[in-house]
């Protein structure tokens, strides 16, 4: 059973591998995204026992490059899709109360401006259906402004386009650590998950699947195992045409890649004091999200036809959205020189002939082949319990065999030990802020590590309080050996684009004591020399590649 202070790291690894070919598995998950996260819990927490495997690191594809919001889909009654947006608006609620402090409540700001997509009657009357769709409760609904009351709620705005505003209800989220709390709290309920762990091939006995092919991706593994399972689902994302096409099931519904990109500046160049949900040039909508010390924007919504292990924001990308800010936030005048660091990554949608990027359905879609292989594509980060809920409820059906019971992920907490609600999440942050004032670390410290690590943050702040140095680069230290040790980090990346979000936030930090940082890493693992240098020059290249406008010395 893992909980916040026992391991979970490279040896635990080691040994679930160690039986992996004598194990016997009721189901077979790929990939670690949040929808395959999501099955795993759904199917351990049924008394099944399923192995969940991620050719990379945990989150490492879509679920770590959304928006980072548990959110509705306001946009969506735009399409008039009803039944997602009623489905989702309803998830948010309940993702919220599962995990607290890592689902924050998030009020987003609609400007209503001069040749805009909404008035301040359309917008009203949009967001008096999003909130009964969604069911807010009363004290969170709507909040139609005036000009003036608006330009007061956020002076960032243009005041020579600004005509209303409507304060709405949304919920913001770290998406990688949703991610990593859900497996985590699967094998807490008695899954196996193995990242780094690669399905290179589907096994079929008599023309149906029997299990599959896994290669071992991590440093200095190249082993080959065979698991037999004859209920395999795909929960691959960008990739599950990919595995579609091996198991010979792509037929006439494939999956069309969208891009989305976000940029990151420094909370200084954009100080928005909240979320806000404001008009593009093509009839979209775009956000602009303050986070510590950063505000981030974001995002686009373009075909995409490039490497998906290499998906990266382009110069074309970062034009297109500094247009977009500086024309609301014309007092900024950003430039690429502003950008502290990006993400990039695609949406995995199903294709519908005739609609561009931005008009496919945000649908999930559930396949069944005749070997037996199910794959689940489409869809949306705030709806993947549901999603779970059904691709399980489908396997089910067609075995019967299998004995489980119903499904529980509603009332399961996802992180333990759990807060009881938001208020003493926040009860939390105070007493941490309190406790280390007189550290050197940044006023929103506090926040970020009870948000990013909840309970489990009090390991760290003992660990830093009992320690003589108390600086920022003593709890970035304490962090790697934290992931490492308890959250199956494997890379320095898994632990600074993932488990901290430190490339996207803290990127400028990193790059200035990349020395201190790789050291740490080369000492803790016992890395040679030439092994510290290609470790360096990994780290380097990936921070080259997150924010190439750097200008920098």
């Amino acid at each position: 059973m893992i909980n916040t202070s026992s391991p979970w790291g490279k040896s635990e690894r080691r040994a679930s591998i160690d039986t992996l070919t004598d194990s016997v598995y009721d189901l077979i998950i790929i990939g670690g995204g949040v929808t395959g996260a999501g099955i795993a819990l759904d199917a351990a927490s049924r008394g099944l026992r399923p192995l969940l495997i991620e050719k990379a690191d945990f989150a490492s594809g879509t679920s770590s490059k959304s928006t980072k919001l548990i959110h509705g889909g306001l946009r969506y009654l735009k399409q008039l899709e009803f039944g997602l947006v009623r489905e989702t608006g309803t998830e948010r609620a309940i993702v919220h109360r599962l995990a607290p402090h890592l689902v924050h409540p998030e009020k987003m700001l609609l400007p209503i401006v001069e040749d805009g997509e909404f008035n301040l009657w359309t917008a009203t009357m949009a967001i008096s259906v999003y909130d009964f769709l969604a069911k807010v409760k009363s004290d969170d609904k709507k909040q139609r402004l005036s000009a003036q009351e608006t330009l007061d709620s956020e002076p960032q705005l243009d005041d020579k386009i600004v005509k209303g505003g409507v304060l709405y209800s949304e919920y913001r989220t770290d998406d990688a650590r949703l991610t990593l709390e859900l497996v985590r709290q699967a094998v807490a309920q008695g899954a196996v998950a193995l990242s780094y762990m690669e399905c290179t091939d589907i096994i079929y006995s008599e023309g149906r699947v029997s299990g599959v092919q896994l290669t071992d991706r991590s440093d200095g593994a190249d082993g080959i195992y065979m698991v037999h399972c004859a209920k395999v689902i795909s929960a691959a994302g960008p990739w599950v045409d990919h595995l579609r096409k091996i198991d010979g099931s792509l037929s006439s519904k494939s999956i069309r890649h969208t891009k989305g990109v976000h940029l990151v500046f420094a909370r200084k160049r954009l100080p928005v004091r909240q979320s806000i949900y404001f008009d593009d040039f093509d009839g979209r909508m775009i956000f602009a999200i303050p986070r510590g010390n950063r505000t981030y924007v974001g995002t686009t919504d373009t075909d995409y036809k490039g490497d998906l292990d290499n998906i990266l924001a382009t110069d074309e990308d970062a034009d297109y959205l500094l247009r977009c800010a500086n024309v609301i936030f014309p007092g900024a005048a950003l430039v690429p020189a502003d950008i502290q660091s990006t993400w990039a990554g695609v949406r995995p949608l199903i294709e519908e002939s005739g609609k561009s990027a931005s008009e496919i359905s945000r649908k999930d879609e559930i396949f069944v082949s005749d070997t037996g292989l199910i794959s689940i594509a489409g869809g949306k980060l705030t709806g993947y319990r549901k999603m779970a809920q059904r691709v399980l409820d489908t396997l089910l059906k067609r075995h019967d065999d299998l004995s489980a019971t119903p499904c529980k992920t509603v009332d399961l907490k996802i992180v333990q030990p759990a807060f009881a609600d938001y208020d003493a999440v926040q009860a939390r942050i105070r007493d941490v802020e309190e406790l280390l004032a007189d550290t050197q670390l940044g006023a929103y410290r506090p926040e970020y590590l009870v948000t990013m690590y909840g309970k489990s943050s009090q390991i760290l702040v003992d660990q830093l309080l009992a320690s003589d140095d108390q600086s920022e680069i003593a709890l970035l230290l304490l962090e790697i050996d934290y992931c490492c040790d308890h959250e199956m980090a494997l890379t320095l990346i898994d632990v600074l684009e993932r488990r901290t979000a430190r490339l996207y936030f803290d990127l400028d930090y990193v790059r200035e004591h990349l020395d201190t940082i790789v050291n740490h890493m080369a000492q803790r693992e016992s890395w040679d020399t030439d092994r510290q240098a290609q470790e360096r020059a990994l780290l380097l290249d990936r921070i080259s590649a997150l924010n190439p406008w750097y200008g920098g010395e």
